[in-house]
């Protein structure tokens, strides 16, 4: 155990007044850091912050071996130096204990904007370089890494999926922890270090995400070590927790399972010994809480380690501009000097806070850093910036996956047959847990759904995991499960990504309106997937599957609050090179879409289907086939006869299919001699023109199976308008009426629910009748029967608290 060192600074006593923080800077640094040690650590240190601030504004002469110009200032200056400084540091001090433990660690930075910081250390450690040859280790090289940082053509100002050894971008705040236990999960060997930003701190998801210790297992999981930085201020105001005691801080973190420690100064010199020493006892207790559990077993859940880092906001930045503070306060959280390209004052400023850093005794005459100071970032792998782990793909193995025809249905009469279509695929996720229990690669997350979502077949061989206290009255709950369930979607979600982008596979089940609670986390991963698949180095991932039960429609019973098909839009508005859609109508379909989606790599995939018994529609065979072209005709229920049919009925999602089948099968009986054609549509996104997406069709497949010019009634699963969007560019299609989630719910039947939303088979039928036109005599008469009949099944339901027989009941008869 490293010793303890007395200074103020280290882990203090609680106090709660900033001034009683400051540091004396004239009492000498004290720690386990030699003289020559801590001398070469500062450098490296005013190494990075120089290269951070030179990113900001320079466009040129990037060592300042010339008088620096007003012209070789960027024309604008974008990017955040407030935080930058401290996660620099420690940076830095996590790369001393890579070299000196041998530790495997990989960086997380909640506060995003510190994307220079980042940049600057994998350009220091020459990971930049080897992914980006243009962006050498010389003085060309440096005038490229300042041109490219946050220009038009360049990077962005995060830590981007552009930046080597990340896996977190952190420009939507709150996800930094979620990912780092996502990342730890099945990592026993590594260390994940997450900084958390005392205004990210603020966000709900992030105050979610402390309690992931529950579920972490030290026997066979890596070890989180979050570091809240608390620098005081947001973009404009103070933050939450750095204004509060440390008795206070403490107390959070403590009564979320964490023994805190506390670093805190101005002085760097005393800082970095202090940072070193503490850093130093919170491996070893790392080490020491893997080592019992490893040898005796869980036996509760563990205190992990946290650090409380309190140091000035844009540390050793300009300390007063135009007479306002700017060091320590608000003002240094983007760019402290502006104007510098018309006031060649505020451009001395800036050339003597550079010139504070010793820039020439920082890098060579070539412009590579000094040989001592290179000697101090660990080489190859052991990295930060080159960790395979933050480069998932490079250490992914293909998962195990069974045969899904062994899970399939026999459908012998198609749409006469009831079955719990996802029970299925628990099944099969059920047997890719076994598959794979060597590898330890697959988890499921849910928030506290798998039973409800009818996948709980994944109970026989799993456990959920929970680390802490059990009881004997618990089901199928144990330390070393792999059924991840929380009630946060958020944490669900991030524990995925993170889980994915360090090379592992997963699926998210939740219930379809509470998806909308983590849209923006996988909007966010859509956008990381879709910059990745541009860069060479970067290996693919898994993609992230998001399984949609409980969905609108069969939310009767629990209400309008629960219906909501709205991540349909969300994702449609995805790039189609990342972004996928399936609406399987039954069980065969689910298994197909699951096992291609398990199989796929740099997507987001979203399977929207209930968990309800519903009718199965396609044997084995037809499933595959249906699915390969991604939306085909239904023979048994058109009439067409293959020929040219009045009308088309078409179907995307289970309910609107059940739907669209009775219509089908409602018009046989009030209009035979109307020749209907039925499709189905389980790839969502095949209904593109093909110039718009990948898996769009040609104007002659489109044709194929909507015709040229005959009406067409669509009932849709999620928002109609949707479906209005996709169709654009191909031939004619206002003839296209679509029916779909309109808004309309409440507590009530299944069939009401459709009824409200005017998708009902009464509707569709009535609908499909006013577009034909050699109707139109007999039209009215055939409409109002079909109300009548929607009048007749409301008034059931009212007074007799269920839907009538003949529709609850229905089922495809010839």
């Amino acid at each position: 155990m490293a010793m303890a060192y007395d200074f103020d600074v280290s882990i203090s006593s609680a106090v709660t007044r900033a001034d009683a923080r400051r540091t004396d800077v004239q009492e000498a640094a004290v720690g386990p850091l030699a003289p020559a040690m801590l001398d070469r650590m500062q450098r490296y240190w005013h190494a990075a912050n120089y290269l951070t601030i030179a990113q900001i504004y320079l466009l040129d002469n990037p060592l300042l071996r010339e008088p620096l110009r007003q012209e070789q200032i960027k024309p604008r200056l974008l990017g955040h130096w407030g935080t930058c400084p401290g996660l620099s540091l420690i940076y830095i001090h996590l790369n001393r204990l890579v070299n000196e433990r041998e530790a495997n660690v990989i960086y997380l930075t909640g506060p995003g904007h510190g994307g220079p910081a980042l940049v600057a250390l994998a350009y220091l450690e020459g990971a930049y370089s080897e992914v980006y040859p243009e962006v050498s280790q010389d003085l060309a090289g440096l005038r490229h890494l300042c041109r490219r940082f946050s220009t038009p053509g360049g990077i962005p100002s995060h830590v981007s999926v552009q930046t080597p050894g990340s896996i977190h971008e952190g420009g939507e705040l709150g996800y930094v922890l979620s990912h780092a236990f996502g990342a730890a999960f099945d990592n026993p060997g590594l260390i994940v270090a997450a900084v958390v930003g005392d205004g990210e701190a603020e966000s709900g998801p992030l105050a979610g995400s402390w309690k992931a210790t529950s579920f972490l297992n030290p026997v066979r999981d890596g070890a989180v070590l979050p570091i809240l930085h608390l620098n005081g201020y947001k973009i404009s105001g103070p933050t939450v927790l750095g204004r509060d005691s440390d008795d206070d801080v403490r107390a959070l973190l403590q009564g979320n399972g964490y023994e805190v420690h506390f670093v805190e100064g101005d002085d760097p010199g005393r800082v970095h010994q202090a940072f070193a020493a503490t850093l130093d006892d919170c491996y070893e207790r790392i080490l020491a809480i893997q080592r019992v559990a490893r040898e005796h077993g869980v036996l509760e859940r563990p205190r992990w380690p946290a650090i409380v880092m309190r140091t000035p906001k844009g540390w050793t930045g300009p300390k007063v501009v135009g007479g306002q503070p700017v060091e320590g306060t608000f003002r240094s959280h983007q760019v402290p000097l502006a104007e510098v390209r018309n006031d060649p004052a505020r451009l001395a400023q800036l050339d003597e806070w550079l010139r504070s850093y010793g820039p020439d005794e920082l890098f060579d005459v070539d412009g590579k850093l000094a040989s001592d100071l290179a000697a101090l970032a660990p080489t190859g792998d052991r990295r930060m910036s080159a960790n395979p782990h933050a480069n998932g793909g490079t250490v992914l193995v293909d998962l195990d996956i069974p045969d899904y025809r062994d899970y399939a249905l026999e459908v012998e009469h198609p749409g006469s047959e009831l079955h719990e279509s996802t029970r299925q695929l628990g099944k099969m996720l059920r047997d890719v847990y076994v598959r794979n229990a060597q590898a330890r690669n697959f988890r499921l997350f849910c928030p506290d759904e798998t039973n409800s979502n009818r996948l709980g077949n994944v109970f026989e061989v799993e456990n959920r995991c929970f680390v802490g206290r059990t009881l004997d009255i618990d089901d199928h709950v144990a330390a070393d499960g792999r059924v991840m369930e929380v009630l946060s979607e958020h944490l669900c979600e991030g524990w995925l990504e993170g889980y994915l982008l360090t090379g592992r596979h997963g699926l998210f089940a939740t219930y379809e309106a509470f998806a909308m609670v983590s849209a923006s986390m996988t909007v966010q991963h859509t956008k990381w997937l879709q910059e990745a698949v541009n860069l060479p180095w970067r290996a693919p991932v898994a993609s992230l599957n998001v399984l949609l039960t409980s969905t609108c429609w069969r939310n009767d019973h629990n209400g309008f609050s629960h219906q909501g098909p709205g991540l349909i839009d969300v994702m449609l508005s995805k790039r189609g090179t990342v972004a996928r859609i399936y609406l399987p109508p039954d069980a065969n379909c689910l298994l197909s879409v699951a096992d291609h989606c398990l199989r796929s790599r740099n997507y987001v995939n979203l399977i929207v289907i209930d968990k309800q018994p519903q009718l199965q529609y396609f044997d084995l065979d037809h499933a595959i086939e249906h699915c390969r072209r991604g939306a085909s005709i239904l023979p048994r229920a058109s009439n067409d006869d293959g020929g040219e049919p009045d009308v088309v009925l078409a179907a995307a999602g289970d309910i609107p299919m059940l739907e669209t089948v009775a219509a089908a099968w409602w018009l046989r009986q009030i209009v035979p001699d109307l020749r209907v054609r039925v499709v189905n549509v389980v790839d969502l996104m095949r209904l593109f023109p093909a110039a718009y997406h990948p898996h769009g069709m040609t104007s002659a497949e489109f044709a194929e199976l909507f015709t040229v010019d005959k009406p067409v009634v669509f009932a849709f699963h999620g928002y109609r308008r949707a479906i209005h969007e996709i169709v654009h560019g191909h031939p004619d299609v206002d003839r296209i009426h679509v029916r779909g989630f309109n808004e309309q719910g409440t507590t009530t039947t299944p069939f009401q629910m459709v009824v409200l939303n005017e998708v009902s088979r009464f509707h569709l039928a009535a609908e499909a009748i006013r577009r034909v036109p050699r109707l139109s005599e007999r039209a009215p008469v055939l409409i109002e029967d079909c109300e009548s009949r929607v009048e007749e099944s409301m008034a059931y339901a009212h007074e007799h608290l269920e839907d009538q027989a003949e529709i609850r009941d229905w089922v495809w008869t010839e």
